[in-house]
């Protein structure tokens, strides 16, 4: 493609949120028609600088030019009328609208009488989706889906711009592997209808399959754009964090101990669905000191699960949940949390956090009893307790005081659990922990769960990724349309095997009991 003009030229481009630099000085060029990956960790100016080029930041230093011109944009419709669409990572929908309203929000149809039609947007929603192979509904509220769904509307959103130049910031963090492998569809015929692609991920395997170059940034500065083939993801990966990143070892020499929890034929009414059970049957146990993961596919269960356990599932649960032998029916989390079970959820933006605190104020939340006396909170107390936990944790911020927007996707994540730690709890439910987490940041999550088990902490874990489930669990449930369809222990974890199980739509597993070899 020598002597082809860019199609996007980006030069010196330098962005500072009040005394923090987010870009500065970043220069390279996009061609028409390829796929170029942007690759950092959390906090490098990816996201930041993808919002410039699709007209949410407007306030910016250097130059941009489309097809040889310079353009600023005035906003994301000045963008998009330029042909620019941006598939966001943190979501940006309405959840008391219906999925067919969210995608047509702002540019909405209408009849000859210039009156909404409805008709009209929902059926050329349920086209989008049938594109993306997913069964959301274009009159189901967004509120009523859970994070991978609403990642989709996102995307069915994006498509529906019929963009040139499409921008995809994570797009699959919150997608299973069958959903990726649609999603990647997808992007093929998008290539091959000529639709030049941004594309933001942590996952290297996606852009080591996907793309053409590969541009990484560290630190708000570019370091450099190699070609996909004249180079490795442990190159790409390295250039990312400016260290060479130590393989985890993970699980090797650890000893469960006694069961901590045992759940017996624990189901999860579906009212008005024809599946009428979001679980069914379901029974396994942990130990103190093992962590067991929950694989399968969007819809098979797991979140609804480990709500359950937690006591914030949207029906009473039915079946028998004991906690060091003793029953008991969580209706509220305080319940929970008062027994010792603590939930780091799959929506960290939504759920997780609390965006108006700082670090120390959401770490202690949940504890402040520990820095009260008399019913007055010690402010000194409270912030050496947060820092002890930061220190735990290896939590990197410019202090206790420091916002916890102003975070990394990975450092707000260890805040969330640092919180639920000083919980003391007995079981740690983790849903999807690493979701849009960069791979320097996966590494040490993954070394605070290790070590958090060796504790004798009894760990219950899903992920969307396969690979990072057979490196973490000692034994894995392997769940389809709320059954449990197999039960496998490490020494039979294939990639093969566990997505045959989430395949299978009967359960034909026994549960292992607390007496039972595993």
């Amino acid at each position: 493609m020598t002597g082809v003009p860019p199609l996007i030229s980006i030069d010196g481009i330098s962005k500072r949120f009040g005394g923090v630099t987010a870009l500065e000085g970043v220069s390279f060029e996009i061609r028409a028609g390829e796929f170029h990956a942007i690759v950092g960790e959390n906090g490098a100016g990816k996201s930041t600088l993808m919002n410039i080029l699709a007209g949410v930041l407007t306030d910016y230093d250097g130059e941009l030019r489309l097809r040889g011109e310079t353009v600023r944009f005035a906003g994301t419709r000045d963008a998009e009328r330029a042909g620019i669409a941006i598939i966001h990572q943190e979501l940006n929908l309405v959840e008391e609208l219906s999925t067919a309203a969210n995608i047509f929000l702002g540019r909405e149809k209408r009849n000859r009488l210039r009156l909404l039609d409805d008709a009209a947007m929902q059926r050329e929603a349920a086209e989008l989706f049938e594109r993306l192979g997913c069964p959301i509904r274009p009159h189901t509220l967004v509120r009523e889906l859970r994070v991978g769904d609403q990642q989709l509307v996102e995307i069915a959103k994006a498509l529906s711009l019929e963009a040139g130049i499409l921008i995809m910031d994570e797009p699959t963090s919150a997608l299973t592997e069958s959903e990726v492998d649609r999603l990647f569809g997808v992007i093929e015929r998008l290539r091959s209808r000529g639709v030049t692609i941004l594309y933001i991920s942590h996952k290297l395997d996606e852009v080591f399959r996907l793309s053409d170059r590969i541009t990484v940034l560290r630190d708000g500065r570019l370091v450099q754009t190699l070609d996909r083939t004249a180079t490795s993801p442990r190159e790409i990966a390295h250039l990312m964090v400016g260290r060479e990143i130590e393989e985890v070892e993970i699980g090797r020499d650890r000893h469960a101990g006694d069961v901590v929890l045992q759940v017996e034929q624990l189901s999860l009414p579906w009212t008005g669905h024809a599946r009428q059970w979001r679980l069914k049957d379901v029974s396994f146990h942990v130990r103190k000191g093992e962590v067991l993961g929950l694989a399968g596919l969007m819809g098979a269960g797991r979140t609804e699960l480990l709500e359950c356990l937690f006591g914030t599932s949207a029906a009473a649960p039915q079946g028998v949940i004991r906690l060091e032998g003793r029953e008991v029916k969580f209706q509220h989390p305080a319940e929970a949390l008062e027994a010792g079970v603590a939930l780091v959820t799959e929506d960290r933006k939504r759920l997780g956090l609390f965006a108006h605190m700082n670090v120390r104020e959401n770490i202690t939340t949940c504890t402040l009893d520990e820095a009260s006396r008399a019913g007055l909170i010690s402010r000194r107390t409270e912030r050496r307790l947060a820092v002890d936990s930061m220190a735990l944790l290896g939590v990197r911020a410019a202090g206790p005081h420091a916002p916890v927007m102003s975070l990394s996707g990975g450092n707000q994540q260890k805040c969330i659990i640092a919180r639920w730690l000083r919980t003391q709890p007995k079981v740690l439910l983790l849903d999807d922990p690493t979701r849009g987490v960069d791979v320097g940041a996966k590494a040490e999550i993954y070394r605070i769960v290790d070590d958090l088990c060796r504790r004798g902490l009894g760990i219950i874990v899903t992920s969307s990724e396969l690979p990072e489930l057979i490196a973490l669990c000692d034994r894995m449930l392997v769940l389809c349309e709320g059954r449990v369809t197999a039960e496998l222990a490490r020494a039979e974890f294939t990639e093969q095997r566990i997505m045959e199980a989430a395949t299978r739509r009967e359960s034909n597993v026994e549960p292992r009991f607390a007496g039972s070899t595993v």
